[in-house]
Protein backbone atom coordinates (compact mmCIF):
# COMPACT_ATOMS: atom_id res chain seq x y z
CA UNK A 1 0.00 0.00 0.00
CA UNK A 2 1.44 3.57 -0.78
CA UNK A 3 1.08 6.12 1.99
CA UNK A 4 -2.82 8.09 1.93
CA UNK A 5 -2.79 11.60 2.97
CA UNK A 6 -3.37 13.09 6.04
CA UNK A 7 -6.44 12.34 8.09
CA UNK A 8 -8.89 15.42 8.12
CA UNK A 9 -8.00 17.41 11.26
CA UNK A 10 -11.24 16.79 13.59
CA UNK A 11 -12.54 19.13 16.77
CA UNK A 12 -11.74 17.81 19.46
CA UNK A 13 -13.40 18.45 23.46
CA UNK A 14 -13.19 17.55 26.72
CA UNK A 15 -15.62 14.32 27.91
CA UNK A 16 -18.07 14.96 29.72
CA UNK A 17 -18.54 14.18 33.51
CA UNK A 18 -15.23 13.17 33.79
CA UNK A 19 -12.66 13.94 36.26
CA UNK A 20 -9.17 11.79 37.19
CA UNK A 21 -11.21 10.44 39.80
CA UNK A 22 -14.45 9.58 38.12
CA UNK A 23 -13.26 5.45 37.65
CA UNK A 24 -13.73 5.16 41.19
CA UNK A 25 -17.11 4.88 40.28
CA UNK A 26 -16.91 2.18 38.52
CA UNK A 27 -15.51 -1.51 38.89
CA UNK A 28 -11.93 -1.69 38.69
CA UNK A 29 -10.58 -5.07 37.69
CA UNK A 30 -7.21 -6.16 38.96
CA UNK A 31 -6.21 -3.54 41.76
CA UNK A 32 -4.41 -4.70 44.67
CA UNK A 33 -5.77 -4.93 48.63
CA UNK A 34 -3.64 -2.88 50.71
CA UNK A 35 -3.91 -3.84 54.13
CA UNK A 36 -2.81 -0.02 55.30
CA UNK A 37 -5.13 1.99 53.47
CA UNK A 38 -3.77 5.06 55.55
CA UNK A 39 -0.22 4.35 54.10
CA UNK A 40 -1.47 4.18 50.78
CA UNK A 41 -3.20 7.59 50.69
CA UNK A 42 0.18 8.88 52.21
CA UNK A 43 2.31 7.32 49.11
CA UNK A 44 -0.35 8.93 46.60
CA UNK A 45 -0.03 12.22 48.12
CA UNK A 46 3.42 12.28 47.57
CA UNK A 47 3.12 11.40 43.92
CA UNK A 48 0.53 14.14 43.52
CA UNK A 49 3.46 15.86 44.36
CA UNK A 50 6.49 14.81 42.60
CA UNK A 51 7.94 16.22 39.30
CA UNK A 52 6.16 14.43 35.81
CA UNK A 53 7.73 11.86 34.19
CA UNK A 54 6.97 13.38 30.50
CA UNK A 55 5.92 16.63 29.01
CA UNK A 56 2.58 17.35 27.39
CA UNK A 57 4.73 17.98 24.19
CA UNK A 58 6.31 14.64 23.98
CA UNK A 59 2.65 13.47 23.96
CA UNK A 60 1.45 15.38 21.86
CA UNK A 61 4.42 14.75 19.49
CA UNK A 62 3.66 10.84 19.57
CA UNK A 63 -0.31 11.48 18.84
CA UNK A 64 0.64 12.61 15.77
CA UNK A 65 3.22 10.27 15.00
CA UNK A 66 1.00 7.34 15.65
CA UNK A 67 -1.84 9.49 13.08
CA UNK A 68 1.01 9.24 10.80
CA UNK A 69 1.83 5.65 11.22
CA UNK A 70 -2.10 4.90 10.74
CA UNK A 71 -2.09 6.54 7.64
CA UNK A 72 1.16 4.37 6.29
CA UNK A 73 3.78 6.82 6.62
CA UNK A 74 5.79 5.30 9.85
CA UNK A 75 5.56 2.31 11.45
CA UNK A 76 5.22 1.60 15.01
CA UNK A 77 7.91 -0.60 16.96
CA UNK A 78 6.44 -1.11 20.89
CA UNK A 79 8.74 -3.84 22.71
CA UNK A 80 10.80 -4.11 26.15
CA UNK A 81 10.10 -6.29 28.96
CA UNK A 82 6.83 -8.20 30.14
CA UNK A 83 7.02 -7.16 33.75
CA UNK A 84 10.29 -4.69 34.29
CA UNK A 85 12.16 -5.28 38.39
CA UNK A 86 13.37 -2.51 40.33
CA UNK A 87 16.43 -4.69 40.39
CA UNK A 88 17.30 -4.24 36.37
CA UNK A 89 17.48 -0.67 37.04
CA UNK A 90 21.46 -0.58 36.03
CA UNK A 91 23.19 1.16 33.33
CA UNK A 92 23.82 -1.70 31.28
CA UNK A 93 20.15 -3.39 31.11
CA UNK A 94 18.75 -0.18 30.35
CA UNK A 95 21.55 0.47 27.56
CA UNK A 96 20.85 -3.01 26.35
CA UNK A 97 17.45 -2.32 26.00
CA UNK A 98 17.75 0.75 23.80
CA UNK A 99 20.24 -1.24 21.80
CA UNK A 100 17.72 -3.76 20.42
CA UNK A 101 15.04 -1.32 19.98
CA UNK A 102 17.87 0.57 18.11
CA UNK A 103 19.06 -1.96 16.11
CA UNK A 104 15.48 -3.12 15.22
CA UNK A 105 14.55 0.26 13.82
CA UNK A 106 17.95 0.60 12.22
CA UNK A 107 16.63 -2.93 10.11
CA UNK A 108 13.26 -1.36 9.65
CA UNK A 109 14.12 1.97 9.03
CA UNK A 110 16.26 0.96 5.76
CA UNK A 111 13.90 -2.14 4.71
CA UNK A 112 10.49 0.46 5.28
CA UNK A 113 12.08 3.08 3.74
CA UNK A 114 10.05 5.44 6.38
CA UNK A 115 10.67 6.05 9.58
CA UNK A 116 9.92 4.53 12.40
CA UNK A 117 7.99 5.00 15.97
CA UNK A 118 10.51 4.32 18.43
CA UNK A 119 8.48 3.03 22.03
CA UNK A 120 9.78 1.19 24.49
CA UNK A 121 7.77 -0.99 27.08
CA UNK A 122 9.80 0.48 30.24
CA UNK A 123 10.63 3.38 32.72
CA UNK A 124 6.85 2.42 34.18
CA UNK A 125 5.80 -1.17 33.07
CA UNK A 126 6.10 -2.63 36.91
CA UNK A 127 2.78 -3.69 37.38
CA UNK A 128 1.16 -7.14 36.15
CA UNK A 129 -2.29 -8.23 35.71
CA UNK A 130 -2.73 -12.11 37.37
CA UNK A 131 -5.41 -14.77 36.50
CA UNK A 132 -5.72 -14.97 40.51
CA UNK A 133 -5.57 -13.16 43.30
CA UNK A 134 -3.70 -15.63 44.96
CA UNK A 135 -0.82 -18.08 44.66
CA UNK A 136 -0.55 -21.48 46.82
CA UNK A 137 2.48 -23.70 46.77
CA UNK A 138 3.02 -26.64 49.37
CA UNK A 139 -0.34 -26.14 51.08
CA UNK A 140 0.68 -21.90 51.80
CA UNK A 141 -1.55 -19.36 49.85
CA UNK A 142 -0.35 -16.33 49.74
CA UNK A 143 -1.12 -13.27 46.88
CA UNK A 144 0.02 -13.47 43.61
CA UNK A 145 3.10 -11.12 43.15
CA UNK A 146 1.73 -8.12 40.66
CA UNK A 147 5.01 -7.25 39.84
CA UNK A 148 7.66 -5.01 41.85
CA UNK A 149 4.90 -1.73 42.13
CA UNK A 150 2.70 -3.75 44.07
CA UNK A 151 4.54 -6.54 46.06
CA UNK A 152 8.00 -8.59 45.81
CA UNK A 153 8.11 -11.82 43.60
CA UNK A 154 9.99 -14.21 46.33
CA UNK A 155 6.83 -16.53 48.33
CA UNK A 156 6.66 -15.42 51.46
CA UNK A 157 4.38 -13.23 53.48
CA UNK A 158 6.18 -10.53 54.16
CA UNK A 159 7.35 -10.30 50.42
CA UNK A 160 3.70 -10.88 49.08
CA UNK A 161 2.20 -8.05 50.97
CA UNK A 162 1.23 -5.36 49.10
CA UNK A 163 3.32 -2.15 50.39
CA UNK A 164 2.14 1.31 48.95
CA UNK A 165 5.64 2.28 49.34
CA UNK A 166 6.62 0.83 46.06
CA UNK A 167 4.57 3.12 44.33
CA UNK A 168 7.36 5.83 45.21
CA UNK A 169 9.82 3.42 44.45
CA UNK A 170 8.30 3.06 40.94
CA UNK A 171 8.61 6.50 40.35
CA UNK A 172 12.27 6.70 41.34
CA UNK A 173 12.63 3.76 38.82
CA UNK A 174 11.27 4.95 36.07
CA UNK A 175 12.44 8.54 36.36
CA UNK A 176 15.96 7.23 36.42
CA UNK A 177 15.37 4.71 33.61
CA UNK A 178 13.76 7.60 31.56
CA UNK A 179 16.84 10.20 32.49
CA UNK A 180 19.51 7.55 31.26
CA UNK A 181 17.64 6.64 28.46
CA UNK A 182 16.94 10.34 27.75
CA UNK A 183 20.90 11.43 28.84
CA UNK A 184 22.48 8.46 26.42
CA UNK A 185 19.76 9.55 22.69
CA UNK A 186 20.94 12.63 23.55
CA UNK A 187 24.69 12.17 24.03
CA UNK A 188 25.01 10.71 20.44
CA UNK A 189 24.09 6.98 21.47
CA UNK A 190 21.61 6.96 18.82
CA UNK A 191 24.09 8.15 15.89
CA UNK A 192 23.48 6.88 12.48
CA UNK A 193 27.03 7.69 12.41
CA UNK A 194 28.13 5.13 14.86
CA UNK A 195 25.69 2.16 14.91
CA UNK A 196 28.41 -0.27 15.58
CA UNK A 197 27.66 1.42 19.25
CA UNK A 198 24.37 -0.53 18.89
CA UNK A 199 25.93 -3.43 19.04
CA UNK A 200 25.12 -6.39 21.79
CA UNK A 201 29.25 -7.91 22.81
CA UNK A 202 27.28 -11.94 23.80
CA UNK A 203 25.68 -11.65 20.23
CA UNK A 204 29.04 -11.09 17.98
CA UNK A 205 28.37 -14.75 17.01
CA UNK A 206 25.18 -14.85 15.66
CA UNK A 207 24.07 -16.45 12.90
CA UNK A 208 22.35 -13.20 11.91
CA UNK A 209 25.47 -10.99 12.32
CA UNK A 210 26.70 -10.87 9.34
CA UNK A 211 23.59 -10.21 8.11
CA UNK A 212 23.16 -7.24 10.22
CA UNK A 213 26.27 -5.79 9.94
CA UNK A 214 26.33 -5.98 5.96
CA UNK A 215 23.33 -3.80 6.61
CA UNK A 216 25.17 -1.23 8.71
CA UNK A 217 27.78 -0.71 6.23
CA UNK A 218 25.45 0.15 3.65
CA UNK A 219 23.81 2.52 6.12
CA UNK A 220 26.71 4.21 6.54
CA UNK A 221 27.91 4.32 2.86
CA UNK A 222 24.63 6.21 2.41
CA UNK A 223 25.26 8.26 5.35
CA UNK A 224 28.67 9.35 4.33
CA UNK A 225 27.80 9.49 0.15
CA UNK A 226 24.62 12.13 1.57
CA UNK A 227 26.67 14.25 4.10
CA UNK A 228 28.98 14.40 0.89
CA UNK A 229 26.88 16.03 -1.39
CA UNK A 230 25.35 18.36 1.27
CA UNK A 231 28.92 18.99 2.09
CA UNK A 232 28.32 19.17 5.69
CA UNK A 233 27.42 16.62 8.53
CA UNK A 234 23.53 16.13 8.76
CA UNK A 235 22.63 16.94 12.42
CA UNK A 236 19.18 14.89 12.63
CA UNK A 237 20.90 11.61 12.14
CA UNK A 238 22.73 12.07 15.96
CA UNK A 239 19.16 11.29 17.99
CA UNK A 240 16.51 9.46 17.77
CA UNK A 241 13.17 10.23 19.09
CA UNK A 242 12.50 7.89 22.00
CA UNK A 243 8.74 7.32 23.93
CA UNK A 244 7.78 5.07 26.90
CA UNK A 245 4.76 3.03 27.47
CA UNK A 246 3.08 0.84 30.05
CA UNK A 247 0.03 -1.20 30.65
CA UNK A 248 -1.37 1.47 33.10
CA UNK A 249 -3.26 -1.29 35.58
CA UNK A 250 -2.67 0.82 39.03
CA UNK A 251 -5.53 3.44 38.44
CA UNK A 252 -4.72 5.05 41.83
CA UNK A 253 -0.61 5.25 40.65
CA UNK A 254 -2.10 6.67 36.77
CA UNK A 255 -4.50 9.03 38.71
CA UNK A 256 -1.74 10.62 40.83
CA UNK A 257 0.43 11.62 37.87
CA UNK A 258 -2.44 12.87 36.01
CA UNK A 259 -2.30 16.65 35.76
CA UNK A 260 -3.27 19.83 33.90
CA UNK A 261 -0.65 21.62 32.34
CA UNK A 262 -0.11 25.88 31.28
CA UNK A 263 -1.51 26.29 28.19
CA UNK A 264 -2.84 23.12 27.03
CA UNK A 265 -6.56 22.31 27.77
CA UNK A 266 -7.67 18.66 29.55
CA UNK A 267 -5.78 16.13 31.67
CA UNK A 268 -2.45 14.56 30.68
CA UNK A 269 -1.22 11.46 32.07
CA UNK A 270 2.54 12.45 32.56
CA UNK A 271 3.35 8.68 34.02
CA UNK A 272 3.96 7.61 30.37
CA UNK A 273 3.47 8.74 26.82
CA UNK A 274 1.46 5.93 25.95
CA UNK A 275 -0.52 3.82 28.25
CA UNK A 276 -2.28 0.82 26.99
CA UNK A 277 -5.59 -1.06 28.48
CA UNK A 278 -4.83 -4.71 28.64
CA UNK A 279 -7.54 -7.65 27.97
CA UNK A 280 -8.28 -8.41 31.14
CA UNK A 281 -9.43 -4.90 31.87
CA UNK A 282 -10.97 -3.13 28.97
CA UNK A 283 -14.63 -3.59 30.18
CA UNK A 284 -16.28 -0.93 28.16
CA UNK A 285 -18.04 -0.34 31.78
CA UNK A 286 -15.15 -0.62 34.09
CA UNK A 287 -12.99 1.65 35.57
CA UNK A 288 -9.62 1.81 33.24
CA UNK A 289 -11.87 2.40 30.32
CA UNK A 290 -13.52 5.13 32.17
CA UNK A 291 -10.16 6.86 33.14
CA UNK A 292 -8.43 6.62 29.79
CA UNK A 293 -11.75 8.32 28.05
CA UNK A 294 -10.48 11.07 30.03
CA UNK A 295 -7.11 11.77 29.31
CA UNK A 296 -5.51 13.39 26.09
CA UNK A 297 -2.12 10.86 25.77
CA UNK A 298 -2.69 8.76 22.23
CA UNK A 299 -3.99 5.23 23.95
CA UNK A 300 -3.78 1.82 23.46
CA UNK A 301 -6.28 -1.34 23.95
CA UNK A 302 -5.20 -5.03 23.83
CA UNK A 303 -7.83 -7.41 21.58
CA UNK A 304 -7.78 -10.37 22.14
CA UNK A 305 -10.09 -13.60 19.97
CA UNK A 306 -13.18 -13.16 22.20
CA UNK A 307 -13.76 -9.45 21.15
CA UNK A 308 -16.89 -9.31 19.17
CA UNK A 309 -17.45 -6.39 16.33
CA UNK A 310 -19.86 -4.75 18.46
CA UNK A 311 -18.39 -4.55 21.47
CA UNK A 312 -15.35 -3.47 19.72
CA UNK A 313 -16.82 -0.66 17.97
CA UNK A 314 -18.12 0.28 21.04
CA UNK A 315 -15.06 0.13 22.65
CA UNK A 316 -13.64 2.32 20.27
CA UNK A 317 -16.75 5.36 20.60
CA UNK A 318 -16.00 5.49 23.84
CA UNK A 319 -12.56 5.82 23.64
CA UNK A 320 -12.06 7.80 20.82
CA UNK A 321 -15.38 9.77 20.29
CA UNK A 322 -14.04 12.22 18.10
CA UNK A 323 -11.98 10.17 16.12
CA UNK A 324 -8.77 12.05 16.27
CA UNK A 325 -5.82 11.01 14.35
CA UNK A 326 -3.90 9.31 16.31
CA UNK A 327 -5.63 9.22 19.31
CA UNK A 328 -5.95 5.19 19.46
CA UNK A 329 -4.38 2.25 18.49
CA UNK A 330 -5.50 -1.61 18.58
CA UNK A 331 -3.10 -4.01 19.16
CA UNK A 332 -4.54 -7.38 18.20
CA UNK A 333 -3.29 -10.52 20.16
CA UNK A 334 -5.45 -13.85 18.61
CA UNK A 335 -2.69 -16.41 18.80
CA UNK A 336 -1.67 -18.20 15.27
CA UNK A 337 -4.17 -20.74 15.41
CA UNK A 338 -6.84 -18.05 15.96
CA UNK A 339 -6.02 -15.60 14.04
CA UNK A 340 -7.16 -16.32 10.44
CA UNK A 341 -11.25 -16.62 12.02
CA UNK A 342 -11.25 -14.05 14.84
CA UNK A 343 -9.43 -10.96 13.61
CA UNK A 344 -11.09 -10.22 9.88
CA UNK A 345 -14.76 -9.71 11.66
CA UNK A 346 -12.89 -7.30 13.30
CA UNK A 347 -11.13 -5.16 10.46
CA UNK A 348 -14.31 -5.29 8.53
CA UNK A 349 -16.03 -3.27 11.47
CA UNK A 350 -13.88 -1.16 11.92
CA UNK A 351 -13.35 -0.24 8.13
CA UNK A 352 -16.81 -0.04 7.41
CA UNK A 353 -17.42 2.60 9.84
CA UNK A 354 -14.64 4.98 8.76
CA UNK A 355 -12.81 4.92 12.08
CA UNK A 356 -9.01 6.32 11.88
CA UNK A 357 -6.99 3.77 14.45
CA UNK A 358 -3.38 2.69 13.85
CA UNK A 359 -3.64 -1.34 14.28
CA UNK A 360 -0.68 -3.01 15.62
CA UNK A 361 -0.13 -6.87 16.03
CA UNK A 362 1.35 -8.57 19.36
CA UNK A 363 2.37 -11.94 18.35
CA UNK A 364 3.11 -12.88 21.62
CA UNK A 365 0.27 -13.01 24.18
CA UNK A 366 -1.77 -15.97 22.04
CA UNK A 367 0.97 -17.79 22.10
CA UNK A 368 1.98 -18.54 25.33
CA UNK A 369 2.07 -22.14 26.42
CA UNK A 370 3.85 -24.30 29.33
CA UNK A 371 6.23 -26.84 28.90
CA UNK A 372 7.75 -29.47 31.33
CA UNK A 373 7.91 -28.10 35.00
CA UNK A 374 5.23 -25.55 34.53
CA UNK A 375 7.65 -23.20 32.41
CA UNK A 376 5.42 -20.58 30.25
CA UNK A 377 6.92 -20.33 26.74
CA UNK A 378 6.69 -19.33 23.29
CA UNK A 379 7.23 -20.69 20.17
CA UNK A 380 8.98 -18.59 17.72
CA UNK A 381 7.38 -20.44 14.86
CA UNK A 382 3.96 -19.56 16.52
CA UNK A 383 5.19 -15.73 16.84
CA UNK A 384 6.18 -15.20 12.95
CA UNK A 385 3.26 -17.22 11.96
CA UNK A 386 1.24 -15.11 13.34
CA UNK A 387 2.84 -11.88 12.45
CA UNK A 388 3.09 -12.79 8.42
CA UNK A 389 -1.37 -13.50 9.03
CA UNK A 390 -1.72 -10.66 10.26
CA UNK A 391 -0.05 -8.40 7.69
CA UNK A 392 -2.12 -10.75 4.61
CA UNK A 393 -5.89 -10.42 6.65
CA UNK A 394 -4.83 -6.52 6.73
CA UNK A 395 -3.78 -6.90 3.40
CA UNK A 396 -7.56 -8.78 1.82
CA UNK A 397 -9.46 -6.67 4.74
CA UNK A 398 -8.19 -3.51 2.39
CA UNK A 399 -6.73 -2.25 6.39
CA UNK A 400 -3.01 -1.75 7.30
CA UNK A 401 -1.17 -3.00 9.87
CA UNK A 402 0.40 -0.24 10.80
CA UNK A 403 2.34 -1.56 13.91
CA UNK A 404 4.19 -4.78 16.12
CA UNK A 405 4.07 -4.92 19.92
CA UNK A 406 6.98 -7.30 21.83
CA UNK A 407 7.67 -8.60 24.89
CA UNK A 408 12.16 -8.70 24.44
CA UNK A 409 14.84 -8.02 26.09
CA UNK A 410 18.59 -7.31 25.03
CA UNK A 411 19.94 -9.82 27.75
CA UNK A 412 21.02 -13.65 26.61
CA UNK A 413 18.39 -14.88 27.75
CA UNK A 414 16.57 -18.81 26.17
CA UNK A 415 12.70 -17.94 27.46
CA UNK A 416 11.16 -18.34 23.54
CA UNK A 417 11.88 -21.94 21.62
CA UNK A 418 12.92 -21.72 18.41
CA UNK A 419 14.68 -18.66 15.97
CA UNK A 420 17.93 -18.35 14.77
CA UNK A 421 19.54 -20.53 16.98
CA UNK A 422 16.83 -22.91 17.19
CA UNK A 423 16.46 -23.12 21.41
CA UNK A 424 14.84 -25.96 22.66
CA UNK A 425 12.88 -26.97 25.56
CA UNK A 426 15.82 -28.16 27.10
CA UNK A 427 17.59 -24.98 26.25
CA UNK A 428 14.54 -22.81 28.18
CA UNK A 429 16.60 -24.15 31.58
CA UNK A 430 19.61 -22.43 30.45
CA UNK A 431 19.36 -19.05 30.55
CA UNK A 432 15.35 -18.35 32.08
CA UNK A 433 15.34 -15.48 33.90
CA UNK A 434 11.58 -13.55 33.67
CA UNK A 435 9.79 -13.58 36.65
CA UNK A 436 6.39 -13.20 34.62
CA UNK A 437 5.90 -13.63 30.58
CA UNK A 438 9.24 -14.95 28.37
CA UNK A 439 10.56 -12.82 26.11
CA UNK A 440 12.57 -12.74 22.40
CA UNK A 441 16.22 -12.24 22.81
CA UNK A 442 18.25 -10.55 20.67
CA UNK A 443 18.41 -12.98 17.75
CA UNK A 444 14.75 -13.42 17.61
CA UNK A 445 13.86 -9.73 17.81
CA UNK A 446 16.34 -8.74 15.20
CA UNK A 447 14.51 -11.88 12.74
CA UNK A 448 11.41 -10.65 13.55
CA UNK A 449 12.18 -7.45 12.38
CA UNK A 450 14.07 -8.48 9.11
CA UNK A 451 10.79 -10.75 8.48
CA UNK A 452 8.65 -7.60 8.74
CA UNK A 453 10.61 -6.08 6.06
CA UNK A 454 10.41 -9.24 3.76
CA UNK A 455 6.54 -9.41 4.74
CA UNK A 456 5.57 -5.66 3.86
CA UNK A 457 8.18 -5.67 0.29
CA UNK A 458 6.19 -9.23 -0.83
CA UNK A 459 2.87 -7.42 -0.13
CA UNK A 460 4.11 -4.05 -2.39
CA UNK A 461 3.36 -1.75 1.22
Amino acid sequence: MTASAPPPVTAVRSPENWRPDSWRAHAAAQQPSYPDRAALEEALATLAQLPPLVTSWEIMALKQQLADAAAGRRFLLQGGDCAESFGDCRSDRVADRLKILLQMSLVLVHGLEIPVVRVGRFAGQYAKPRSTDTETRDGQTLPSYRGDIVNGVAFDAAARQPDPRRLIQAHSRSALTLNFVRALIDGGFADLHHPEYWDLAWVQHSPLADEYHRLVESIGQSVRFMETLVGKQIGALNRAEFYISHEALLLDYEQALTREVPRQWGWFNLATHFPWIGMRTADLDGAHVEYFRGIRNPVAVKIGPSVTPDQLMRLVERLDPDNEPGRLTLIHRMGAAAIADKLPPLLRAVRASGRTVLWSCDPMHGNTESVAGGIKTRRFDNIRAELERAFDLHAEAGTRLGGVHLEMTGDNVTECMGGARDLSEADLQRAYRSTVDPRLNYEQSLELAMLIVRKRRQLGA
